[in-house]
């Protein structure tokens, strides 16, 4: 941010304007960034009501105007919230009818050579209501996008969530918000059917899943920051229809995006040892917990591995007809890749969470360091592990896999430097 201010001009002078963003003129041929309000993830206007009291008892004189009301306007304000408007169903109307006319005002005035980029901090997820699954805000807001007359042409995880904030604490909260770059969508854009729809993705999504990883986006954002390659795809359309002729809807479109990455992140097994796949089979099924040896020894032919096997690896235990995987905690803390004669990303992955979470990160780079080009595919496994824990409602793990992928880069810097010193009297 310093070195941005720098460059920044000084001689122009702000402004800040209070206006109705259905219909305003401030954005004609102006570039525009935007941070809309987060469906009913904050109820601004509530929490404005705090400060507005004092400063219009302090402005009022100066603002009149301003401070005309004797609290913050709220009837006319862009949220979800259902006590406002009687019941979810109508706050949702609400927020998609008044969202989309507020883009369409963008995508009409903003100036045409440059992109629109909206920031949006609110994680997609699925909750059910009587057996429904309910709307969710990414849902709504894409959909509020897209009949604006926008084209996503891509998402980008800007760092703009503190670690220290009281949702951020102890939980897999964002870590960033997300930036969606739109565009005006051309008025001869084609229809595609649901199998072209779907013929794109798995074509293009792979390549940005590599792309993103490659920037080392934190894996709680991982989901997030590939909407937008995915909605690149759907929303270059005018239109993505089934067999029988309806549209695609948003929703869909979200689940196919979903399942895509999925199997992409599944495909990067391909890379992985037999003792890693079988890990990542079992830990589905069962986590750290235990379960029948039997289970094990036939879940073991399938991955071309054994018990025994997995045993002799370290990241294995078996007694009295139950097997199970060992903790982080309780891997050796002596361990050396280099002469392992039974190496295992599994166990690659797992000391490198050891290690940060008892040594920092200079300890978890003097291991790196000794696994050289194959910690490349130790973050892959890492990301695979994140998007398992998140699935599953895992938390604690999502949390220590998560922290490992956002400490790669200085942990990576500390191991090429050679500055890791040796760490193994930590543990």
């Amino acid at each position: 941010m310093l070195r941005a201010l720098e460059k920044v001009p000084c001689v122009e002078v702000g402004q800040s304007n209070q206006a109705d963003a259905s219909t305003q003129t401030v954005s004609i041929n102006k570039i525009v960034s935007t941070d809309p309000p987060y469906y009913d993830n904050i109820g601004y206007a509530d929490l404005s009501d705090f400060f507005y009291v004092w400063l219009r008892r302090s402005l009022r004189s100066v603002f009149p105007d301003l401070f005309a009301t004797v609290a913050v306007p709220k009837a006319e304000e862009l949220v979800a919230t259902p006590y406002r408007h009687g019941s979810k169903e109508k706050a949702e109307k609400f927020f998609l009818e008044g969202m989309t006319k507020a883009l369409s005002r963008l995508a009409e005035q903003a100036h045409p050579a440059f992109p629109v980029t909206i920031y949006y901090a609110f994680k997609q997820s699925e909750s059910e209501e009587n057996g429904e699954a309910r709307r969710t805000g990414w849902e709504t807001f894409l959909e509020a996008v897209i009949r604006a007359g926008f084209s996503i042409t891509g998402t980008w995880p800007m760092r703009t969530e503190l670690g220290n904030r009281m949702v951020g604490m102890g939980t897999n909260a964002l870590a960033s918000s997300i930036v969606l770059v739109c565009r005006k969508r051309p008025e001869n854009a084609p229809t595609a059917t649901r199998r072209e729809f779907l013929s794109a993705l798995k074509e293009e999504l792979p390549k940005a899943l590599r792309l993103l990883q490659a920037g080392n986006i934190a894996p709680v954002d991982l989901a997030q920051a590939a909407i937008g390659p995915g909605m690149a795809v759907y929303t270059r359309y005018a239109g993505v229809l089934d067999a029988e002729g309806n549209p695609v809807t948003v929703r869909e479109a979200l689940a196919l995006i979903n399942q895509v990455l999925d199997e992409a992140l599944a495909e990067q097994e391909g890379d992985f040892d037999p003792d890693t796949r079988w890990a990542l089979a079992w830990f589905e099924q069962f986590g750290f917990g235990e379960g029948e040896f039997g289970v094990a020894e036939t879940l073991s032919k399938a991955k071309n591995t054994s018990v025994e096997g997995l045993v002799e690896a370290g990241i294995l235990e078996s007694r009295r007809g139950k097997v199970r995987l060992l903790k982080p905690e309780e891997l050796p803390g002596d361990w050396d890749p280099v002469r392992d004669g039974r190496f295992t990303y599994w166990e690659a992955v797992h000391q490198l969470v050891r290690r940060l979470e008892t040594g920092g990160e200079m300890a978890a780079a003097d291991l790196l360091a000794k696994l050289g080009s194959r910690g490349d595919t130790a973050r892959e496994l890492a990301y695979r592990l994140y998007a398992l824990c998140e699935r599953k409602g895992w938390s604690k793990e999502a949390l220590s896999y998560n922290a490992l992928v956002q400490s790669w880069p200085e942990i990576a810097r500390l191991s090429q430097e050679g500055k890791a010193p040796a760490q193994t009297e930590l543990f």
